[in-house]
């Protein structure tokens, strides 16, 4: 969702940073890139890489209240959004949103900007055992439209989203925001400029 459907990401980027100053910390700029797409479970553990003493959940609940914050004051779908969901509803394609963050969350934010409606499932970060890079969310999801998920396409903008939509078995989609993917992850996903770019290629049949 966040940094795929969502123009959001870029609110937690700045926020891990943000919130080093409000720790009194010093800015670890690889913080970002390291927390994007990962369970909110998993994250204290992550933190702690970085500022060993830091009361992590305290740190968490901090970006979460910036991102939050500036969300909605802001909060805009990505370029492309409409047209794919549009493309796929015409085609009767069914479609379920796998995000880290929790289903109520999910549902607010896709309520906001009025795409809730495509969607016929939503899968949290809190129904899963296992968070990204871990396939489990996306197992989930594709299972919940009666799919497995090698029939399924994964759109994903984050690394560990597409670790995790390698493992699943899903043709994995990778839309950059706020990350150049790396030859590591070229190597398992396709990657498009946009959902723009996305939509015409599956449309064309290359995709």
């Amino acid at each position: 969702m966040d940094g795929t459907l969502l123009d959001t990401e870029k609110y937690y980027s700045q926020g891990w940073l943000v919130v080093a100053d409000e720790f009194g910390l010093e800015r670890k700029t690889e913080l970002p890139l390291t927390m994007s797409g990962t369970s909110w479970s998993a994250m204290p553990d992550l933190i702690h890489r970085f500022y060993p003493d830091v009361d992590a959940n305290a740190y968490i609940k901090h970006v979460i209240a910036y991102a939050e914050s500036e969300a909605k004051a802001h909060l805009e779908i990505m370029p492309g959004t409409l047209e794919i969901l549009s493309y796929f509803q015409s085609q009767k394609i069914p479609m379920a949103v796998a995000s880290s963050s929790n289903k109520t969350t999910i549902e607010e934010k896709l309520q906001r900007v009025g795409i809730l409606k495509y969607f016929d499932t939503l899968v949290g970060g809190d129904e899963v055992e296992k968070g990204k890079p871990d396939p489990e969310i996306f197992l989930k999801a594709a299972s919940s439209i009666s799919l497995t998920a090698r029939d399924c396409y994964v759109f994903e903008d984050s690394f560990n989203g597409v670790r995790a939509g390698y493992a699943s078995g899903a043709l994995t989609v990778m839309i950059p925001d706020q990350v150049v993917p790396t030859d590591e992850i070229r190597k398992l996903c396709i990657v498009k400029d946009s959902l723009l770019q996305a939509t015409e290629s599956i449309k064309n049949g290359d995709l």
